[in-house]
């Protein structure tokens, strides 16, 4: 007859109290071991953690954090999960996280909309998550009050905290900058830019730009070609809207191409909209980069996998979300006292084979 395992769901939870018993040592030695505190010899420490591994003893988080006042909780909110920059993000959000003994809760927002960012932040519940990290999208307006919040916050993203909130956030203007001085010195002499979310004829209002991915962005190229004497042709510039997609891209480029305005470098906003421009000029026999250069920004998987294979700008997430999630964890434990800043990188330039040698 076989052996009838007992079920695990009717095994008894080995508690702490038991683990000390079972080692010999008091109850504040063994939470010490758990919680890789205090003062002690090595062999007591070793013979704890033996003991641990033994009796199967696992930490109750839930009953932890209760004590401590806190979730375990952090929420990140995001525009939408779609876009593969804010699918990546959410999870390095998650990893990030995890060394904390944090987990993430996850939710979007509708842009732009009576539930968009600021219902979201005016409704947050406290008593399931410890603090949020909000990605602000572009079309979010947000006030200083709908930011001067009484939990933890820290904001990602090119749009203005007001000071009031953390801001984590890779120097768009400085990318954009790189990217266009990058094609000019591989042999560029006439840019085309993709992912403008302005009218051509109020393009040149944004050279003092202060937010927004597209509108730092802009002001970076403009400041690139004033340092290389060039005037940027803003028939060269379509408003895309909303739409960072690949089609959006394709169907841009090919409004540029069917202009007949001479163009040798397309600086486009996000790598979905470059792979949607090299489809384009695949299309019309364009060859690239020998009459083209291409180069988009995010740094995504596709990128390095595409034909040819794209130059882009670093996307910076492997710094944005361990230090936005430092950030709030900081701010959780409220362990000193943190004046809202402005954190900023530079990002890099991953050349491939959509730019000249």
């Amino acid at each position: 007859m076989a052996e009838v395992k007992p079920d695990k769901s009717d095994r008894k939870r080995v508690t702490l109290r038991e683990v000390a018993q079972e080692a010999g040592v008091s109850l504040k030695t063994a939470s010490n071991v758990i919680n890789h505190s205090g003062r002690m010899a090595d062999a007591t420490r070793e013979k704890v953690q033996d003991v641990i591994d033994r009796l199967g003893y696992r930490v109750n988080v839930s009953a932890r954090n209760l004590n401590r006042g806190k979730t375990g909780f952090i929420t990140l909110a995001v525009p939408s999960l779609t876009a593969p920059y804010l699918a990546e993000l959410a999870n390095r959000v998650i990893d990030a996280a995890r060394i904390y003994g944090y987990s993430v809760y996850i939710t979007t927002y509708a842009e732009g909309s009576a539930q968009g960012a600021r219902a979201l932040l005016r409704n947050f519940n406290a008593t399931v998550s410890d603090g949020m990290i909000l990605s602000i999208s572009e079309v979010e307006d947000l006030d200083p009050e709908d930011l001067d919040v009484d939990y933890p916050l820290v904001c990602v993203g090119a749009r203005s905290t007001h000071g009031k909130a953390d801001h984590v956030t890779p120097d768009d203007v400085q990318e954009a900058r790189l990217a266009a001085q990058y094609l000019f010195d591989h042999g560029a002499t006439n840019l085309a830019v993709i992912g403008s979310r302005t009218d051509p004829e109020h393009i040149l209002e944004l050279r003092d730009a202060v937010e927004g991915n597209a509108q730092l962005r802009m002001r970076g190229i403009f400041e690139a070609c004033a340092d290389q004497g060039v005037e940027l042709d803003t028939r060269l510039v379509p408003n895309v809207g909303q739409d960072w997609t690949i089609g959006s891209g394709a169907r841009m480029t090919q409004r540029i191409v069917d202009s007949g305005i001479p163009f040798d470098g397309i600086v486009a906003f996000n790598d979905q909209l470059a792979l949607g421009a090299l489809f384009t000029l695949a299309a019309n026999g364009i060859a690239v980069p020998d009459r083209v250069q291409v180069i988009g920004f995010d740094n995504n998987e596709e990128a390095a996998y595409f034909q040819p294979p794209l130059t882009t700008m670093d996307s910076c997430l492997d710094w944005i979300a361990p230090t936005a999630v430092s950030r709030i964890i900081n701010r959780i434990d409220g362990s000193r006292t943190l004046e809202p800043e402005l954190i900023t990188t530079q990002s890099r330039i991953i050349a491939r084979a959509t730019t000249r040698a």
